[in-house]
C-alpha cells in the first residue's frame, strides 16, 4: 500500500503536467477562453480530472502562467550548458521567452479584472525571469560576444513590447524583429588589420 501512494503522486504530477502544456497549447490557438473539454482531450485526461486539479478557470489560467513562467526560468541555465556560445544561449532563451510572452499576452488579459492576483503575477515573473536573462547577459558580455551596458530588465520589457499585437496581427513577426534586437547586440568585431 505504501508503494502506491509515491506512484500516484507521480501519476498526478505527470496529469498536472499534462494539463498545464495541453492548456498552454491551447490557449495559444483557441484564447483562454477555449471548452475546458478541449484541453482534457488534448491532455488524454478526463473531465474530472482537470477540474480536480484546477477547480476554476482562473486557477488552471494561473497554474499555465506560472507553469510557463518556471520552464523558461529553467531553461536559461540549460541553454548556457547546452549552446556553443553564451550569445548562442541567449538567442535561444530569447527565442524561449517570445514564446512565453505570446502566450503571456492573452493569459494576463484574461486575469486583468483580478489586478491583485496580476500584480502578483507580474511580480513572480520579474523575480524569476530577471535573473536568468541577468546570468546569460553578464556571460555573453564576459564573453567579449555582446555589449555589456544593459540591463536585463531593459531587455525584456524591449522584447515585451516587440511582441505586444503578434498574435493578432497576422503579417506581424515579432521574432524577426526580436532576432534583430538580439543581433544589435553584438559588439562590433574590429576590422582585420591586414
Amino acid at each position: 500500500m505504501a508503494g502506491q501512494a509515491p506512484r500516484r503522486r507521480a501519476d498526478a504530477r505527470r496529469n498536472e503536467k499534462a494539463l498545464l502544456d495541453a492548456a498552454a497549447a491551447v490557449f495559444v490557438t483557441s484564447g483562454v477562453d477555449a471548452p475546458v473539454r478541449d484541453i482534457a482531450a488534448r491532455a488524454g485526461v478526463g473531465l474530472g480530472t482537470v477540474y480536480r486539479h484546477f477547480p476554476t478557470r482562473a486557477d488552471l489560467v494561473v497554474a499555465v502562467y506560472r507553469h510557463q513562467v518556471e520552464a523558461c526560468a529553467e531553461a536559461g541555465p540549460a541553454c548556457l550548458a547546452d549552446a556553443t556560445t553564451p550569445y548562442a544561449a541567449l538567442a535561444r532563451w530569447i527565442d524561449l521567452f517570445v514564446g512565453l510572452l505570446v502566450t503571456k499576452h492573452g493569459l494576463a488579459a484574461a486575469l486583468r479584472s483580478d489586478s491583485a492576483q496580476f500584480d502578483a503575477l507580474h511580480s513572480y515573473f520579474l523575480d524569476r525571469l530577471v535573473p536568468v536573462c541577468t546570468e546569460l547577459l553578464d556571460a555573453a558580455a564576459d564573453a567579449g560576444e555582446i555589449r555589456s551596458d544593459l540591463e536585463a530588465y531593459e531587455l525584456m520589457r524591449g522584447v515585451g513590447n516587440l511582441c505586444i499585437g503578434a498574435d493578432s496581427d497576422t503579417r506581424y513577426d515579432a521574432r524577426r524583429l526580436v532576432e534583430l534586437l538580439i543581433a544589435g547586440l553584438r559588439r562590433p568585431t574590429d576590422p582585420d588589420p591586414s
